[in-house]
Protein backbone atom coordinates (compact mmCIF):
# COMPACT_ATOMS: atom_id res chain seq x y z
CA UNK A 1 0.00 0.00 0.00
CA UNK A 2 2.88 2.39 0.81
CA UNK A 3 4.61 1.80 -2.17
CA UNK A 4 1.40 2.24 -4.19
CA UNK A 5 0.69 5.94 -2.82
CA UNK A 6 4.59 7.17 -3.19
CA UNK A 7 4.01 5.52 -7.10
CA UNK A 8 0.95 8.04 -7.39
CA UNK A 9 2.39 10.87 -5.63
CA UNK A 10 5.65 10.46 -8.08
CA UNK A 11 3.27 10.38 -11.09
CA UNK A 12 1.71 13.76 -10.22
CA UNK A 13 4.87 15.75 -9.20
CA UNK A 14 5.95 14.15 -13.28
CA UNK A 15 2.76 15.10 -14.46
CA UNK A 16 2.46 19.36 -13.19
CA UNK A 17 3.97 22.22 -15.31
CA UNK A 18 6.87 23.22 -15.34
CA UNK A 19 5.36 27.01 -14.47
CA UNK A 20 3.21 25.18 -11.62
CA UNK A 21 5.47 26.51 -8.85
CA UNK A 22 4.18 27.72 -5.26
CA UNK A 23 5.36 31.34 -6.50
CA UNK A 24 2.87 31.01 -9.57
CA UNK A 25 0.34 29.37 -8.04
CA UNK A 26 0.32 33.17 -5.76
CA UNK A 27 0.42 34.64 -8.78
CA UNK A 28 -2.42 33.31 -10.35
CA UNK A 29 -4.91 33.38 -7.22
CA UNK A 30 -4.17 37.57 -6.63
CA UNK A 31 -4.97 38.04 -10.41
CA UNK A 32 -8.26 35.77 -10.13
CA UNK A 33 -9.05 37.42 -6.74
CA UNK A 34 -8.36 41.56 -8.19
CA UNK A 35 -10.61 41.17 -11.33
CA UNK A 36 -14.14 41.30 -9.36
CA UNK A 37 -12.35 43.54 -7.17
CA UNK A 38 -11.47 45.94 -9.71
CA UNK A 39 -14.83 45.64 -11.62
CA UNK A 40 -16.89 45.62 -8.38
CA UNK A 41 -15.06 49.13 -7.36
CA UNK A 42 -15.82 50.87 -11.14
CA UNK A 43 -19.19 49.74 -11.11
CA UNK A 44 -19.47 51.70 -7.35
CA UNK A 45 -17.74 54.23 -8.15
CA UNK A 46 -20.11 54.90 -11.55
CA UNK A 47 -23.09 54.70 -9.60
CA UNK A 48 -21.84 56.90 -6.71
CA UNK A 49 -22.18 54.61 -4.17
CA UNK A 50 -19.35 54.10 -2.71
CA UNK A 51 -15.49 54.68 -2.50
CA UNK A 52 -12.90 52.82 -4.25
CA UNK A 53 -12.22 51.44 -0.64
CA UNK A 54 -15.66 50.85 0.14
CA UNK A 55 -16.03 49.18 -2.96
CA UNK A 56 -12.87 47.18 -2.29
CA UNK A 57 -14.37 45.81 0.63
CA UNK A 58 -17.84 45.09 -0.47
CA UNK A 59 -16.27 42.90 -3.27
CA UNK A 60 -14.14 41.33 -0.58
CA UNK A 61 -16.91 40.53 1.90
CA UNK A 62 -19.06 39.18 -1.34
CA UNK A 63 -15.75 37.09 -1.87
CA UNK A 64 -15.46 35.81 1.49
CA UNK A 65 -17.25 32.40 2.90
CA UNK A 66 -18.71 34.15 5.88
CA UNK A 67 -22.25 35.74 5.89
CA UNK A 68 -23.05 38.46 3.74
CA UNK A 69 -23.25 42.24 5.75
CA UNK A 70 -24.68 45.09 4.32
CA UNK A 71 -22.84 48.07 2.80
CA UNK A 72 -21.88 51.03 4.86
CA UNK A 73 -24.66 53.86 3.37
CA UNK A 74 -23.79 56.05 1.04
CA UNK A 75 -23.39 59.77 2.13
CA UNK A 76 -24.22 62.46 -1.15
CA UNK A 77 -22.75 65.51 -0.85
CA UNK A 78 -24.66 68.13 -2.53
CA UNK A 79 -23.12 71.76 -3.52
CA UNK A 80 -25.15 74.63 -1.75
CA UNK A 81 -27.37 76.21 -4.81
CA UNK A 82 -27.13 79.98 -4.20
CA UNK A 83 -30.43 82.04 -5.67
CA UNK A 84 -31.58 85.37 -5.42
CA UNK A 85 -34.47 86.71 -3.87
CA UNK A 86 -37.42 86.46 -6.06
CA UNK A 87 -39.29 89.65 -6.92
CA UNK A 88 -42.70 90.15 -7.76
CA UNK A 89 -42.75 90.46 -10.98
CA UNK A 90 -39.77 89.14 -13.89
CA UNK A 91 -39.48 90.36 -17.25
CA UNK A 92 -38.56 87.37 -19.80
CA UNK A 93 -35.04 87.66 -21.64
CA UNK A 94 -33.34 85.75 -24.65
CA UNK A 95 -32.87 82.42 -23.23
CA UNK A 96 -35.18 82.31 -20.47
CA UNK A 97 -37.23 78.94 -19.47
CA UNK A 98 -40.01 78.35 -16.63
CA UNK A 99 -37.70 75.79 -14.81
CA UNK A 100 -33.87 78.49 -15.32
CA UNK A 101 -36.32 81.10 -13.59
CA UNK A 102 -37.82 79.08 -10.86
CA UNK A 103 -34.27 77.80 -10.15
CA UNK A 104 -32.60 81.19 -10.20
CA UNK A 105 -35.11 82.82 -7.70
CA UNK A 106 -35.59 78.81 -5.41
CA UNK A 107 -39.09 78.60 -6.67
CA UNK A 108 -40.97 75.57 -7.94
CA UNK A 109 -41.56 75.74 -11.62
CA UNK A 110 -45.04 74.62 -10.78
CA UNK A 111 -45.43 77.53 -9.06
CA UNK A 112 -44.59 79.93 -11.07
CA UNK A 113 -46.67 78.54 -14.04
CA UNK A 114 -49.78 78.64 -11.71
CA UNK A 115 -49.07 82.13 -10.87
CA UNK A 116 -48.78 83.11 -14.37
CA UNK A 117 -51.78 80.63 -15.81
CA UNK A 118 -49.70 78.49 -17.59
CA UNK A 119 -49.55 75.23 -18.13
CA UNK A 120 -46.40 72.81 -18.86
CA UNK A 121 -46.18 73.26 -22.77
CA UNK A 122 -47.11 77.39 -22.80
CA UNK A 123 -44.51 79.21 -24.28
CA UNK A 124 -42.85 82.45 -23.05
CA UNK A 125 -40.91 85.11 -25.00
CA UNK A 126 -39.13 88.20 -24.27
CA UNK A 127 -40.60 90.84 -22.81
CA UNK A 128 -43.20 88.92 -21.13
CA UNK A 129 -43.87 90.00 -17.53
CA UNK A 130 -43.94 86.87 -15.19
CA UNK A 131 -45.52 86.93 -11.85
CA UNK A 132 -43.42 85.04 -9.39
CA UNK A 133 -45.26 86.19 -6.11
CA UNK A 134 -48.76 87.19 -5.22
CA UNK A 135 -49.88 90.92 -4.93
CA UNK A 136 -49.46 92.36 -1.70
CA UNK A 137 -53.35 93.57 -0.78
CA UNK A 138 -54.28 96.88 -2.10
CA UNK A 139 -54.27 99.05 0.94
CA UNK A 140 -57.83 100.05 2.21
CA UNK A 141 -58.53 103.52 1.12
CA UNK A 142 -59.91 105.76 3.85
CA UNK A 143 -62.62 108.01 3.91
CA UNK A 144 -61.26 111.70 2.83
CA UNK A 145 -61.29 113.97 5.71
CA UNK A 146 -64.07 116.28 5.81
CA UNK A 147 -63.70 119.89 4.01
CA UNK A 148 -62.66 122.31 6.55
CA UNK A 149 -65.12 125.21 8.23
CA UNK A 150 -66.35 126.97 5.45
CA UNK A 151 -65.49 125.20 2.44
CA UNK A 152 -67.78 122.87 0.34
CA UNK A 153 -66.21 120.36 -1.76
CA UNK A 154 -68.23 119.57 -4.73
CA UNK A 155 -69.80 116.47 -5.66
CA UNK A 156 -71.19 115.45 -8.80
CA UNK A 157 -74.81 117.42 -9.84
CA UNK A 158 -73.25 120.60 -7.88
CA UNK A 159 -73.71 124.18 -9.26
CA UNK A 160 -72.84 127.76 -8.27
CA UNK A 161 -76.26 128.93 -7.53
CA UNK A 162 -77.19 125.40 -5.56
CA UNK A 163 -74.21 126.19 -3.72
CA UNK A 164 -74.51 129.55 -2.87
CA UNK A 165 -78.77 128.71 -2.22
CA UNK A 166 -77.95 126.22 0.28
CA UNK A 167 -74.78 128.90 1.67
CA UNK A 168 -77.33 131.55 2.46
CA UNK A 169 -75.02 133.84 0.22
CA UNK A 170 -75.44 135.15 -3.00
CA UNK A 171 -73.79 133.75 -6.22
CA UNK A 172 -71.79 136.92 -7.15
CA UNK A 173 -70.34 137.11 -3.47
CA UNK A 174 -69.56 133.30 -4.25
CA UNK A 175 -67.54 133.84 -7.43
CA UNK A 176 -65.53 136.59 -5.89
CA UNK A 177 -64.39 133.89 -3.18
CA UNK A 178 -62.96 131.90 -5.14
CA UNK A 179 -61.83 134.14 -8.03
CA UNK A 180 -64.73 132.45 -10.68
CA UNK A 181 -67.04 133.80 -13.60
CA UNK A 182 -70.30 133.08 -14.03
CA UNK A 183 -69.19 130.86 -17.29
CA UNK A 184 -66.76 128.98 -15.08
CA UNK A 185 -66.69 125.40 -14.72
CA UNK A 186 -66.48 123.53 -11.09
CA UNK A 187 -65.63 119.60 -11.06
CA UNK A 188 -66.33 117.13 -8.46
CA UNK A 189 -63.28 117.53 -5.68
CA UNK A 190 -62.83 121.19 -5.79
CA UNK A 191 -62.95 123.03 -2.90
CA UNK A 192 -65.45 125.86 -2.68
CA UNK A 193 -64.45 128.99 0.02
CA UNK A 194 -67.64 130.06 1.69
CA UNK A 195 -67.68 133.47 2.07
CA UNK A 196 -68.93 135.06 5.33
CA UNK A 197 -69.05 131.35 6.78
CA UNK A 198 -67.60 131.82 10.51
CA UNK A 199 -64.90 128.85 11.54
CA UNK A 200 -67.58 127.12 13.64
CA UNK A 201 -70.34 126.50 10.66
CA UNK A 202 -69.70 123.43 8.96
CA UNK A 203 -69.56 122.53 5.41
CA UNK A 204 -72.69 123.25 3.13
CA UNK A 205 -73.90 119.85 2.05
CA UNK A 206 -76.83 120.51 -1.04
CA UNK A 207 -80.15 118.99 1.44
CA UNK A 208 -81.38 117.00 -2.18
CA UNK A 209 -79.98 116.03 -5.18
CA UNK A 210 -80.89 117.03 -8.68
CA UNK A 211 -84.08 115.67 -9.64
CA UNK A 212 -84.00 114.55 -13.40
CA UNK A 213 -86.58 116.94 -15.73
CA UNK A 214 -90.33 115.58 -15.87
CA UNK A 215 -92.67 117.41 -17.53
CA UNK A 216 -96.67 115.90 -17.48
CA UNK A 217 -99.28 115.41 -20.11
CA UNK A 218 -101.48 118.37 -20.48
CA UNK A 219 -104.45 119.22 -22.64
CA UNK A 220 -103.69 117.78 -26.23
CA UNK A 221 -101.26 115.36 -24.99
CA UNK A 222 -99.44 112.20 -27.48
CA UNK A 223 -98.65 109.11 -26.38
CA UNK A 224 -95.02 108.50 -27.79
CA UNK A 225 -95.03 105.08 -30.48
CA UNK A 226 -91.96 104.04 -32.23
CA UNK A 227 -90.38 105.96 -34.90
CA UNK A 228 -92.12 108.97 -33.76
CA UNK A 229 -89.77 112.00 -33.27
CA UNK A 230 -90.58 115.38 -31.97
CA UNK A 231 -90.48 117.23 -35.25
CA UNK A 232 -93.23 114.65 -36.57
CA UNK A 233 -95.56 115.58 -33.41
CA UNK A 234 -94.93 118.74 -33.51
CA UNK A 235 -95.87 119.16 -37.32
CA UNK A 236 -98.80 117.19 -36.80
CA UNK A 237 -99.97 119.42 -34.36
CA UNK A 238 -98.79 122.57 -36.46
CA UNK A 239 -96.16 123.69 -34.09
CA UNK A 240 -92.54 124.54 -34.15
CA UNK A 241 -89.80 121.95 -32.90
CA UNK A 242 -88.96 124.96 -30.69
CA UNK A 243 -92.50 124.71 -28.95
CA UNK A 244 -92.74 121.56 -28.21
CA UNK A 245 -89.20 120.99 -26.88
CA UNK A 246 -90.44 124.22 -24.57
CA UNK A 247 -93.76 122.76 -23.51
CA UNK A 248 -92.17 119.72 -22.57
CA UNK A 249 -89.02 121.07 -20.79
CA UNK A 250 -86.64 119.66 -23.69
CA UNK A 251 -83.93 120.70 -25.27
CA UNK A 252 -82.17 119.96 -29.04
CA UNK A 253 -80.37 116.48 -27.37
CA UNK A 254 -83.37 115.11 -25.48
CA UNK A 255 -84.07 111.78 -26.19
CA UNK A 256 -87.40 110.52 -26.25
CA UNK A 257 -88.94 106.96 -25.72
CA UNK A 258 -91.91 104.75 -26.75
CA UNK A 259 -94.64 105.11 -24.03
CA UNK A 260 -93.19 108.51 -22.83
CA UNK A 261 -96.27 110.97 -22.51
CA UNK A 262 -95.40 114.92 -24.41
CA UNK A 263 -97.82 118.00 -24.23
CA UNK A 264 -98.88 119.57 -27.28
CA UNK A 265 -100.24 122.69 -26.46
CA UNK A 266 -102.87 124.32 -29.27
CA UNK A 267 -101.13 126.88 -30.66
CA UNK A 268 -104.37 129.51 -30.90
CA UNK A 269 -105.44 128.52 -27.22
CA UNK A 270 -101.41 129.23 -26.19
CA UNK A 271 -101.50 133.28 -28.47
CA UNK A 272 -104.64 133.37 -27.07
CA UNK A 273 -103.98 132.61 -22.91
CA UNK A 274 -100.01 133.96 -23.36
CA UNK A 275 -101.49 137.64 -24.01
CA UNK A 276 -103.95 137.28 -21.10
CA UNK A 277 -101.41 135.70 -18.84
CA UNK A 278 -98.92 138.85 -19.82
CA UNK A 279 -101.31 141.53 -19.10
CA UNK A 280 -102.05 140.00 -15.91
CA UNK A 281 -98.97 138.58 -15.16
CA UNK A 282 -97.22 142.38 -15.60
CA UNK A 283 -99.93 143.80 -13.02
CA UNK A 284 -99.22 141.27 -10.56
CA UNK A 285 -95.46 141.00 -10.51
CA UNK A 286 -94.85 144.30 -11.97
CA UNK A 287 -92.75 142.87 -14.81
CA UNK A 288 -92.79 144.83 -18.24
CA UNK A 289 -95.44 143.55 -20.71
CA UNK A 290 -93.07 142.40 -23.15
CA UNK A 291 -91.16 140.19 -20.83
CA UNK A 292 -93.65 138.26 -19.49
CA UNK A 293 -95.35 137.68 -23.33
CA UNK A 294 -92.13 135.75 -23.92
CA UNK A 295 -93.42 133.11 -21.57
CA UNK A 296 -95.83 130.11 -22.94
CA UNK A 297 -98.45 128.92 -20.69
CA UNK A 298 -99.75 125.57 -20.56
CA UNK A 299 -103.30 124.56 -19.55
CA UNK A 300 -103.60 122.56 -16.52
CA UNK A 301 -105.65 118.77 -16.68
CA UNK A 302 -107.89 117.80 -13.94
CA UNK A 303 -105.21 116.11 -11.80
CA UNK A 304 -102.66 119.25 -12.34
CA UNK A 305 -105.72 121.62 -10.76
CA UNK A 306 -106.22 119.06 -7.70
CA UNK A 307 -102.34 119.27 -6.82
CA UNK A 308 -101.88 122.90 -7.64
CA UNK A 309 -105.28 123.16 -5.41
CA UNK A 310 -103.36 121.58 -2.82
CA UNK A 311 -100.09 123.28 -2.76
CA UNK A 312 -101.78 126.74 -2.76
CA UNK A 313 -103.74 125.72 0.06
CA UNK A 314 -101.70 124.61 2.25
CA UNK A 315 -99.07 127.90 1.43
CA UNK A 316 -101.75 130.40 2.00
CA UNK A 317 -102.54 128.28 5.83
CA UNK A 318 -99.15 128.59 6.41
CA UNK A 319 -99.22 132.46 5.38
CA UNK A 320 -96.96 132.38 2.27
CA UNK A 321 -97.52 135.17 0.24
CA UNK A 322 -98.71 134.95 -3.47
CA UNK A 323 -95.11 135.27 -4.39
CA UNK A 324 -94.40 132.31 -2.89
CA UNK A 325 -97.03 130.14 -4.38
CA UNK A 326 -96.12 131.05 -7.41
CA UNK A 327 -92.88 129.69 -6.95
CA UNK A 328 -93.89 126.38 -5.09
CA UNK A 329 -96.33 126.08 -8.34
CA UNK A 330 -93.46 126.66 -10.64
CA UNK A 331 -91.12 124.40 -8.76
CA UNK A 332 -93.75 121.42 -8.83
CA UNK A 333 -94.56 121.86 -12.83
CA UNK A 334 -90.80 121.46 -13.41
CA UNK A 335 -89.94 118.63 -11.24
CA UNK A 336 -93.34 116.43 -11.49
CA UNK A 337 -95.88 118.14 -14.42
CA UNK A 338 -97.85 118.73 -11.10
CA UNK A 339 -98.52 114.99 -10.62
CA UNK A 340 -98.05 113.07 -7.95
CA UNK A 341 -95.76 110.46 -9.65
CA UNK A 342 -94.31 107.19 -7.57
CA UNK A 343 -90.58 106.80 -10.01
CA UNK A 344 -88.10 110.05 -10.62
CA UNK A 345 -84.29 110.30 -10.89
CA UNK A 346 -82.78 107.82 -8.32
CA UNK A 347 -85.50 108.04 -5.44
CA UNK A 348 -87.47 110.93 -6.31
CA UNK A 349 -91.36 110.69 -5.56
CA UNK A 350 -94.13 112.91 -5.52
CA UNK A 351 -95.00 116.23 -6.58
CA UNK A 352 -91.66 118.06 -5.56
CA UNK A 353 -89.53 114.84 -6.67
CA UNK A 354 -88.01 114.91 -3.31
CA UNK A 355 -85.62 111.83 -2.16
CA UNK A 356 -86.27 109.75 1.09
CA UNK A 357 -82.88 109.00 1.34
CA UNK A 358 -81.86 112.52 1.38
CA UNK A 359 -84.21 113.52 4.77
CA UNK A 360 -87.61 114.35 3.23
CA UNK A 361 -89.52 111.68 4.48
CA UNK A 362 -90.17 107.73 4.19
CA UNK A 363 -91.59 106.87 0.77
CA UNK A 364 -95.08 106.85 2.07
CA UNK A 365 -94.55 110.81 3.67
CA UNK A 366 -93.24 112.13 0.28
CA UNK A 367 -96.30 110.40 -1.59
CA UNK A 368 -98.28 112.76 0.79
CA UNK A 369 -98.94 115.91 -1.27
CA UNK A 370 -99.85 117.91 1.94
CA UNK A 371 -96.82 117.02 3.76
CA UNK A 372 -94.76 117.59 0.58
CA UNK A 373 -95.89 120.82 0.21
CA UNK A 374 -95.71 121.86 3.62
CA UNK A 375 -92.05 120.67 3.71
CA UNK A 376 -91.40 122.69 0.39
CA UNK A 377 -92.66 125.85 2.21
CA UNK A 378 -90.78 124.77 5.52
CA UNK A 379 -90.85 127.34 8.38
CA UNK A 380 -93.00 126.60 11.42
CA UNK A 381 -95.00 123.91 9.97
CA UNK A 382 -92.30 122.14 8.54
CA UNK A 383 -92.28 118.41 9.25
CA UNK A 384 -88.96 117.70 8.73
CA UNK A 385 -87.16 120.62 11.15
CA UNK A 386 -83.53 120.73 11.13
CA UNK A 387 -83.24 118.35 8.11
CA UNK A 388 -84.74 119.94 5.06
CA UNK A 389 -84.74 123.27 4.42
CA UNK A 390 -88.13 124.65 2.82
CA UNK A 391 -88.60 128.14 1.20
CA UNK A 392 -89.89 130.16 4.46
CA UNK A 393 -86.30 129.06 5.25
CA UNK A 394 -84.34 130.73 2.56
CA UNK A 395 -83.26 134.20 3.93
CA UNK A 396 -84.07 136.46 1.53
CA UNK A 397 -86.29 134.35 -0.74
CA UNK A 398 -88.64 137.34 -1.01
CA UNK A 399 -86.00 139.59 -3.71
CA UNK A 400 -85.05 136.33 -5.47
CA UNK A 401 -86.55 135.78 -9.04
CA UNK A 402 -88.75 132.38 -9.22
CA UNK A 403 -86.50 130.35 -10.73
CA UNK A 404 -83.33 131.55 -8.06
CA UNK A 405 -85.78 131.14 -5.04
CA UNK A 406 -87.12 127.28 -6.45
CA UNK A 407 -83.43 126.70 -6.60
CA UNK A 408 -82.70 127.37 -3.56
CA UNK A 409 -85.11 124.62 -2.20
CA UNK A 410 -84.58 121.91 -5.16
CA UNK A 411 -81.08 122.34 -5.53
CA UNK A 412 -81.42 120.49 -9.09
CA UNK A 413 -79.21 120.83 -11.86
CA UNK A 414 -81.07 122.07 -14.10
CA UNK A 415 -81.44 125.75 -12.09
CA UNK A 416 -83.18 127.52 -15.14
CA UNK A 417 -85.69 125.83 -15.95
CA UNK A 418 -87.95 126.90 -13.47
CA UNK A 419 -88.30 130.22 -15.51
CA UNK A 420 -90.43 129.06 -18.32
CA UNK A 421 -92.81 127.58 -15.62
CA UNK A 422 -93.28 131.44 -14.49
CA UNK A 423 -96.19 132.43 -16.17
CA UNK A 424 -98.22 129.67 -16.84
CA UNK A 425 -97.85 129.90 -12.39
CA UNK A 426 -99.22 133.23 -12.12
CA UNK A 427 -102.14 132.69 -14.97
CA UNK A 428 -102.87 129.42 -12.61
CA UNK A 429 -102.81 131.31 -9.51
CA UNK A 430 -106.12 133.61 -9.44
CA UNK A 431 -108.00 130.42 -11.31
CA UNK A 432 -107.33 128.16 -7.47
CA UNK A 433 -108.70 131.24 -5.34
Amino acid sequence: MVQKVAALTQKRRESRPADDTPSSRGMSRSLALSVPIVLVSSLALSLNLASPAQAAGLAKKQLGSGPLLAAPTPTVTTAAVRTEAAPTEYTVVEGDTISAIAGRFGLASASVLALNGLGWSALIFPGQVLKLAEQAPAPVSTPAPPAPAGQHTVVAGDTLSGIAAGAAVSVQALLDANGLTRSSTIFPGQAIVIPGAPASVAAVTPVAAAPAAFVAPAAGSHTIATGDTIGAVAAAAGLSVQEMLDANGLGWSSMIYPGQVLTVPQPAAVIAAAAAAAAEAAAAAALPTAEAAVFVTTVMTDEMRQNAQTIVSVGRAAGVSDQGLVIALAAAAQESGLRNVDHGDRDSLGLFQQRPSIGWGTNEQVMDSTRASLAFFGGAGNPNPGVTRGLLDIPGWESMSVTDAAQAVQISAHPDFYAKWEASARLWLPQLG
